[in-house]
């Protein structure tokens, strides 16, 4: 059983906040329908589940539709550059470790400018929650493909199909050694609220992607209803291989839990270093000295 109040927090008064409360002045400019409405909504019950004080919430993001996220979120935001959401967001962790830090991106983002980024992300074990709206195109430039749009879907800028694999990003993030990787669908608010709140409670680097069609250029919300289904009730979310296995189904696409697992942090393994450097007295003219003939 998962505790709704994050122990991270508890050094803190506990927040006694509605969803509404998260809601900040600046009103959504998306398009009526966008999945990323599903997304915000279940991010508002989430995080007033939990009961995180908007003092110590902090939503970075990148470019894109899904980069507008920060400014409807009554807390600490900051709209990024593209692709640099994830060293942004691990900055932010590591100046204040007492801060819950979400990143907010698209599958454009997350995957092609910004792909780079992530498997050292994942590496480093950084306690953050990586929220990815995948609507499978570019929405914001106008319906190009993305890096997850299949195989031969013809739009404007593709007039006679795409050719290229789409990638795979739950076996991305399972294969790279992600300690906490989910995927949801907005259409389905009440289990989208469940894995927020999941994601951000693991202590460590949490991957969620989220089904989030654009209802302008690539309208999948029919596709997706038909297509996903929840996770067998005997998987194991400690079990990769199994996670891998279900992650790779092409015909089934399942929402839920894939895998978690314990690992230390990033911020732990600092703090650790810089109590035994403080506990050694060696500080800035100890470096130098080393410099120094």
């Amino acid at each position: 059983m998962i505790s709704t109040i994050d122990p991270r927090i508890m050094t803190f008064e506990q927040a006694n906040l509605a969803p509404n409360d998260y809601k900040s002045e600046v009103h959504p400019i998306w398009c009526p329908g966008c999945g990323d409405f599903g997304v915000l909504s279940s991010f508002y019950k989430a995080v007033s589940e939990m009961h995180i004080p908007t003092e110590r919430l902090v939503v970075a993001s990148g470019i894109g539709c899904s980069g507008r996220f920060p400014a409807f979120v009554h807390a600490y935001g900051f709209h990024g550059t593209h692709g640099r959401v994830l060293p942004l967001a691990t900055g932010i962790k590591m100046a204040n470790p007492e801060l819950v830090v979400v990143a907010a991106g698209g599958d454009g983002d997350a995957f092609s400018i910004g792909m780079g980024h992530l498997p050292h992300a994942i590496r480093r074990n950084v306690d953050i929650t990586y929220i990815v709206m995948d609507n499978e195109i570019y929405g914001l430039t106008k319906g190009q493909a993305s890096p997850t749009s299949p195989v031969g879907m013809e739009r404007k800028a593709s007039p006679y199909g795409t050719v290229e694999t789409p990638l795979n990003p739950l076996l991305l993030a399972l294969a790279r050694g992600a300690t906490w990787v989910g995927r949801g669908f907005s259409s389905k608010p009440k289990e989208l609220v469940e894995l927020i709140k999941q994601a951000m409670q693991h202590k460590g680097f949490s991957f969620l992607q989220v089904y989030s069609p654009c209802v302008t250029f690539y309208d999948t919300y029919d596709h997706f209803k038909q297509v996903t289904q929840p996770l067998p009730a005997d998987h194991n979310s400690r079990d990769k291989m199994s996670a891998m296995k279900y992650a790779m189904s092409d015909e089934t696409l399942y929402l839920g839990v894939y895998y978690q697992e314990e690992r230390p942090t990033f911020d732990e393994g600092y703090a650790a270093k810089r109590a035994k450097a403080h506990a050694e007295n060696y500080g800035v003219p100890q470096i130098l000295s080393r410099f120094t003939r």
